[in-house]
């Protein structure tokens, strides 16, 4: 498994709420696709969300967030943390 980091763009105004909705929509079908999200934070000034994962490719993270609403505008993969 890898480690990736996707993000999100537009999503301004994000209450906790939402975030959660969305975080908790992932976390519904992660396993299906193999992926385990380990965290994300948001931004809801910027409009930005991140999204910390383990996954079998950057392909599998896409599929998780189209199915569940809020496609990833980016999937960076993520070589070494510290």
């Amino acid at each position: 498994m890898a480690t990736f980091m996707d993000v999100h763009h537009g999503m301004k105004g994000l209450t906790p709420e939402q975030f959660r909705q969305a975080h908790d929509a992932d976390l519904a079908v992660e396993g299906e696709e193999g992926v385990h999200f380990e965290h994300a934070w948001a931004d809801p000034e910027s409009g930005d969300v991140f999204c910390l994962s383990e996954a079998p490719s950057a392909d599998a993270v896409r599929r998780v967030h189209e199915r569940t609403g809020h496609a990833a505008d980016e999937v960076h993969p993520v070589a070494y943390s510290a």
